[in-house]
């Protein structure tokens, strides 16, 4: 019979994978920027509130902090590396200089507050048990707010009722994400990985309901931007046909009746 731990390991190492391709989803939406020069509406604090959360769970997954974690350190450092990634093309295509300015105090703050984290736990917590404590709650915080980041998304979706600017994959491996590791919590329950995670399941629901009922019309809005794009190109190019004549006519046929 396979034991509990190794069914635990495979799950985390699933979830490993899972994460991720996560992590990497929104490749397409950063694509999609540096083409057109521009972040458009795509909101920086999904990205902001991943890598808080991935520097915290790097740090509870430290030997000194919580042994043999090793599947949780793996993930979340190369996440750190790919989300800070994130960051900078965002702070390079914000023309908004405000906007700019905000992602970068709001960078500063959280390497600040994970400095003093550091510190604290490694200063005052003087045991395993402490130092896991005081991380994990933190853990916990800053997964909320990973996994809650995307309700402002959410929120313009349903004002919208378009999903064009929410990407599916990053909602649809939010949703895997959040199932991989909530089971993996359970098998040696883990209160820190059970609390963020069974809501990283609950929001990642959400966004995949709200994908599938405004996908149609996101569709819909889309072909209609798009034929009067057409259309505008269409009236424009009508427009300078008669300047062209006119212009044929003052400069030639003009001068002929004149001699």
């Amino acid at each position: 019979m396979v034991s509990a731990d190794v069914v635990r390991t495979v799950i985390g190492v699933i979830g490993n994978v899972i994460s991720l391709i996560l992590f990497l989803s929104p490749v397409p939406t950063f694509v999609r920027i540096w083409k057109k020069g521009s972040v458009e509406q795509y909101s920086p604090a999904p990205y902001l509130a991943t890598l808080a959360n991935c520097m915290v769970w790097a740090l509870y997954g430290l030997p000194m902090v919580h042994p043999h974690s090793i599947l949780v350190v793996t993930i979340n450092g190369s996440a750190i590396f790919i989300e800070l990634s994130y960051i900078i093309l965002f702070i390079i295509y914000a023309s908004d200089k405000k906007q700019r300015l905000k992602v970068l105090l709001i960078l500063l703050v959280e390497l600040v507050l994970m400095a003093l984290l550091v510190l604290t736990v490694l200063i005052l917590a003087h045991t395993y048990e402490r130092r896991s404590l005081i991380v994990g709650i933190v853990c916990i915080l800053c997964n909320i707010m990973m996994y809650a980041s995307p309700l402002a998304v959410m929120k313009l979706v349903i004002t919208t009722k378009s999903v064009e600017f929410m990407p599916f994959c990053l909602s649809l491996f939010s949703f895997a994400n959040g199932l991989a590791w909530f089971s993996f919590a359970l098998i040696r329950f883990d209160i820190f990985l059970t609390i963020p995670n069974g809501l990283g399941l609950l929001f990642g629901s959400g966004q995949l309901i709200l994908y599938a009922t405004y996908y149609k019309n996101t569709k819909r809005l889309l072909a209609e931007r798009k034929a009067r794009q057409v259309s505008l190109t269409e009236v424009v190019s009508d427009g300078d046909e008669p300047k062209k004549i006119g212009s044929t006519t003052q400069n030639g046929s003009a001068p002929q009746h004149g001699t």
